[in-house]
């Protein structure tokens, strides 16, 4: 099954730009798929002959008018000062490497030392919604959006996370840099699916670990670094009320998130204590990667108070605030959307979104109740303003 990429487009458009663009997301998201369908001059730099291949063909490659397309190109940093000579030799020139990484810290360390000025960054998400128009929202919030991981041929759910999850504790991250022992960083993973959506307490979770705070947040920096992660920052403005500090982290994959927990099919799912805060992280992640999409990354937060008012995701785009709640309900009652005005009252938000199952859409000037697939058509056709 081929299923078009939303971000391909944005590729284009920076390469059209930019000498050098990077294309950076977590492993097995489909940056090759997407890179090799732009150019044939391909090399995987994790595998010793293709750096000879590439150190070889380096000289009459550069002069070519093939975009070249470096998988993996972190793990090799003799390659960038490389880059930098060539991209400055003919700097007019557009479009001519294409960089592909799993791994942002390391990536990035290149990219401000070497190509700076010269590269443009985009992100690849495992797939979203609005790419699998004809896929059951509940099926992806299940299984979550990596090709390989069942979404697109069944069956493969939830062996394929534990299988991931796996190769990246045993091989990926110590490779990477990342110096823990496999049984520690599987057993702090399970612990952050325990608390997904949850404000964050690293001195709780590292007594359970035996580890310091210190060294906790250090793991969950770099594992969102590889893209599993997304922290969620508190809300930081002065108001007249007492605002929760600590910020939230979510599985940007709930297929991760719910092969770690232990779910295997949407009954179960929806038996589960936490089921909300697997929507809620579901939703705020397709929002925030549909946006990522088209090429309008956005600064997210969260509101709590100390007296329990709360928005569940706040992103300013343009200039205006938005305020959207999510609820896992089909039919919102008057009474959310009350809380969610009170607690948007506070914060100065221009509009106000709720987001549920429901099928019956109401929209007004600055007021949004909607399921989550018309919020993203909102998004796509760009009257997100």
């Amino acid at each position: 099954m081929i299923v078009l990429r939303n971000v391909k487009t944005l590729v284009e458009q920076r390469l059209k730009s930019y000498p050098a663009v990077a294309l950076i997301g977590p492993r097995q998201s489909g940056k090759t798929t997407l890179a090799r369908s732009l150019s044939t001059e391909y090399f995987d730099l994790e595998q010793e002959p293709e750096r000879l291949r590439l150190d070889v063909q380096w000289p009459s490659l550069i002069k070519t008018k093939s975009l070249i397309i470096l998988d993996e190109a972190q793990t090799w940093p003799e390659l960038f000062p490389r880059l930098r000579g060539a991209i400055d030799e003919a700097r007019r020139r557009n479009g001519r490497f294409l960089l592909l990484g799993s791994v942002s810290p390391a990536l990035m360390k290149h990219v401000s030392e070497s190509l700076a000025g010269r590269l443009s960054l985009v992100e690849l998400s495992p797939f979203i919604l609005t790419e699998l128009p004809d896929t059951p929202l509940t099926e992806l919030w299940l299984r979550g959006g990596f090709p390989d991981g069942g979404i697109l041929t069944s069956g493969l759910y939830p062996q394929w996370q534990k299988d991931y999850l796996d190769l990246l504790t045993q091989r990926d991250l110590p490779n990477w840099g990342l110096n823990v022992k496999p049984q520690v960083m599987q057993r702090l993973l399970k612990m952050l699916a325990a608390v997904h959506g949850q404000l964050w307490n690293a001195s709780q979770i590292g007594q359970s670990l035996g580890l310091s705070y210190h060294t906790i947040n250090g793991y969950v920096h770099f594992l969102e670094g590889t893209f599993l992660i997304r922290k969620l920052q508190p809300w930081s403005a002065n108001l007249r009320k007492r605002l929760v500090r600590s910020p939230k982290f979510y599985w940007r994959d709930t297929g991760i998130l719910h092969s770690l927990l232990g779910v295997r099919d949407n009954k179960t799912l929806l038996n589960q204590p936490w089921v909300g805060a697997s929507w809620e992280g579901f939703v705020i992640e397709q929002i925030l990667d549909t946006l990522n999409n088209t090429g309008r990354p956005v600064d997210a937060w969260f509101l709590r108070t100390s007296d329990g008012s709360e928005i569940d995701l706040l992103i300013r785009y343009d200039n205006t605030l938005w305020a959207i709640e999510v609820k896992l309900t089909s039919h919102p009652s008057l009474q959310d959307f009350d809380s969610l005005n009170r607690a948007a009252d506070m914060v100065g938000a221009d509009k106000r979104v709720l987001v549920s199952q429901t099928t019956q859409a109401a929209m007004g000037e600055d007021k949004i109740s909607c399921s989550l697939p018309e919020l993203l058509k909102i998004i796509v056709k760009s009257n997100f303003t």
